[in-house]
């Protein structure tokens, strides 16, 4: 159930927006093994003015993509790989990015987050208390 934030500076090509939702959303499915159906991408667009890397605006492209998903749930090559991919992705679909182009994955404790009110502990929580079939 992962969220992913991604700002963009300067403002850029809304049509672009459905194609970066469905593409990260398939690299999250893939990479992280997380389920699409409950995977959020919010996309926002900024003026060059209010995004700035080593204190200036830039003119070149610049993007922050954030990634949360439940702590533990993910390995460090998992992620590793997320990062690289990630960044590759958003440099073929929006073009050349700037070198302060930032892929960040945060893992948060299952107790602080969940979807459709219910946190992720009280989730896992209760698919161990879910009878498994016995098996012949």
């Amino acid at each position: 159930m992962p969220t992913l934030s991604l700002r963009i500076a300067p403002l850029h090509n809304p049509l672009h927006y459905a194609a970066l939702a469905s593409e990260l959303t398939a690299l999250t499915a893939r990479v992280l093994h997380k389920r699409p159906e409950v995977t959020v991408v919010m996309i926002e667009d900024l003026p060059a003015a209010r995004f700035c890397a080593g204190g200036v605006a830039s003119d070149q492209l610049i993007a922050c993509l954030e990634i949360d998903i439940t702590q533990g749930t993910n390995t460090l090559q998992e992620k590793q790989q997320f990062v690289h991919e990630a960044h590759a992705l958003l440099a073929c679909l929006l073009g050349d990015l700037h070198e302060a182009s930032y892929v960040i994955v945060r893992e948060l404790p299952s107790s602080d987050w969940g979807f459709d009110g219910l946190t992720q502990a009280q989730r896992h929580a209760m698919t161990r208390s879910t009878p498994q079939p016995a098996i012949a």
